[in-house]
């Protein structure tokens, strides 16, 4: 048996793949994999990425770079070895006297570059490009998954610009804000969002909404949430018949996941608001000394079981209140009751007579949204005074 062979190299050698692709970050992986590799044999070790839009240069460099070769012969070695990868995993390729050695990074019948290690006397034996291979098999598939990861992100990204059209128009007569925040830094979306939708007599119907899930799946069945409220609500139905026809349509369809929905229909007019709730946390409303409180809505099942249910709540409003209606992401923290979550919204205050826009970047900054544990939409409306101009301005 090899010295590689032995079961305490081998033990070792497995610690040593564990800590190697703990995420899905391709350049953490490089520089995981660099680490360790000058960890096992001592020397300078990196990473020559191919099919990277930038110009070819080695990455992860641990050790002294000017042991390294020229990089003409690395991406030759690696480039050669991208086209005979059908015959299977590259094998380390030594060259210089020895004293460097490249091992193709290939997973899926793919080359995606190379590692690159070198020392200034003694060479490489056959043991140490044993081990070299090994870990660099192991970091080849974190780097395909990597890149995999990237492309489906990149995908769903463009979807999400493609799904998130901004919500409709409301009318001339009232002053509508929305804000949506991907939870973390990943660009997968969830199915939070918000809609404003047009009614006849100057009414306008507000919507936030929450699919369950997250990514690709959640993001295809938000907009089809969302294109089908937009058709109900052409008839000009109350809130709570168009959260029943949402049902319905929902539950006829049994891979659309269920979700939850704030409805709001605002008429000027009359100075009401109308809700219904389906699964929802309840709306928040700010008084003209900046409070907040949280008015009382009958929730009913979510969308897409079936059961209907839903209920109408009617309260006034004037122009010197602002409604907020949100996800459960701006609100929910883990391990925390949800009645005190909701505490905490109560318990912002506002500028009296702040613009919508300046209640949304309240809220969000009060409650820490940005570091929120989910996604976030949220909605503030205000009705506009009549003696005030467009921008909301005093004439």
């Amino acid at each position: 048996m090899s010295e590689a062979g032995t079961p305490s190299r081998l033990a070792a050698l497995r610690a040593a793949a564990s800590r190697i692709g703990t995420t899905l970050d391709e350049d953490t992986t490089c520089a995981e994999l660099t680490r360790e590799v000058a960890g096992q044999v001592g020397g300078a070790a990196a990473v020559l990425r191919l099919g990277r839009r930038a110009g070819s240069r080695y990455e992860a460099v641990v050790g002294n770079s000017a042991l390294l070769p020229g990089l003409p012969w690395a991406e030759e070695v690696a480039r050669r070895a991208g086209g005979t990868v059908g015959s299977g995993l590259g094998h380390p390729v030594a060259g210089h006297a020895g004293h460097v050695l490249c091992v193709p990074v290939i997973a899926g019948g793919r080359c995606y570059g190379a590692l690159v290690g070198a020392r200034e006397t003694a060479a490489f034996t056959a043991a140490e490009a044993e081990v070299l291979a090994f870990l660099t098999e192991h970091a080849a598939s974190h780097v395909r998954h990597a890149r995999e990861h990237d492309a489906v992100s990149a995908i769903v990204g463009k979807l999400q610009r493609a799904l998130l059209s901004e919500p409709g128009r409301p009318h001339p007569n009232l002053d509508v804000a929305t804000r949506y925040l991907p939870v973390g830094q990943s660009t997968l979306i969830g199915g939070d969002w918000c809609e404003t939708v047009r009614l006849h007599f100057g009414r306008t119907l507000l919507v936030v909404g929450d699919v369950m899930g997250h990514g690709l799946e959640a993001a295809v069945d938000m907009t089809a949430y969302r294109s089908a409220l937009r058709y109900i609500a052409s008839a000009d139905l109350p809130p709570h018949r168009v959260l029943r026809q949402l049902d319905a349509l929902a539950a006829g369809e049994p891979e659309r996941r269920p979700a939850t929905c704030l409805i709001a229909q605002v008429d000027p007019n009359r100075g009401q608001v109308t809700f219904a709730s389906a699964g929802h946390l309840p709306p928040a409303i700010t008084d003209e000394r900046g409070h907040t409180s949280l008015l009382p809505v009958p929730v009913g099942p979510p969308l897409g079981t079936g059961l209907g249910g839903y209920e109408p709540a009617t309260c006034r409003l004037d122009p010197s209140q602002t409604l907020v209606l949100f996800t459960d992401g701006l609100v929910e923290r883990r391990g925390e009751d949800i009645d005190h979550s909701l505490g905490r919204l109560a318990g912002v205050r506002f500028r009296p007579a702040s613009p919508v826009e300046d209640v949304l970047d309240t809220v969000l900054a009060r409650l820490d949204a940005r570091h929120a544990e989910d996604d976030v939409a949220v909605l503030a409306a205000r009705l506009r005074d009549r003696g005030a101009h467009p921008d909301g301005s005093a004439p």
